[in-house]
């Protein structure tokens, strides 16, 4: 038999505890991809292709290792790739439509917590991330910094200048000004 005649060996299949981990991480994943989207169905596909991904590369993951960084990498790719492609397209590039389906609040936190997501929205793409990552995700810099690929010290930059134009976005003095919204005081580093 000569090398040409073998079939080559598919990858070996992951083990239950692979699949439990996977499972584990999808609540942390569904919330890091809607974070990145702000659509429940994007973000629905984003985590079943980083699962997907995974599974199929679970051979690549080393164990012992942080399985939610290596998680959170495959949904930022995907993520990115899939923005490359969707340059060309316009979806209601006026807001015109999303304007006729906005209904006001009714409820204080519910204003509170627009007010906060259009003011998290006003932030730079990778300021914004890093604060959902280390504020919201509670990964440490370092994790953080892996799964964007750049430098700890840039991430603690990203995070800080993220923060401050946040408090500054909301009309606040300072981080003292936040009420007790759990979301609104991660984000901010309380």
């Amino acid at each position: 038999m000569t090398g040409l005649d073998r079939v080559p060996e598919a990858p070996p299949m992951p083990d239950a505890e692979m699949r439990d981990m996977l499972l584990g991480a999808i609540p942390a994943l569904r919330a890091f991809a809607f974070s990145l989207t702000y659509d429940l169905d994007r973000s629905d596909d984003l985590v079943q292709d980083t699962l997907v991904r995974a599974w199929t590369r679970a051979d690549t993951f080393r164990r012992g290792t942080n399985l939610t960084a290596w998680l959170f990498t495959i949904l930022r790719n995907l993520f990115y790739s899939e923005q490359r492609k969707r340059k060309r397209e316009v979806e209601d590039a006026d807001g015109s439509i999303a304007g006729r389906l906005a209904s006001l609040p009714e409820q204080e936190v519910r204003v509170e917590m627009e007010a906060f997501r259009n003011a998290l929205d006003r932030l730079p793409f990778a300021q914004r991330e890093a604060l959902i990552l280390v504020g919201a995700q509670n990964f440490t810099y370092e994790e953080a910094a892996e799964i964007c690929g750049v430098p700890a010290g840039t991430m603690k930059s990203r995070v800080s200048r993220a923060r401050l134009r946040l408090i500054e976005l909301l009309g606040m003095n300072g981080a003292g000004d936040i009420g007790t919204d759990a979301l609104t005081r991660a984000a901010l580093g309380e």
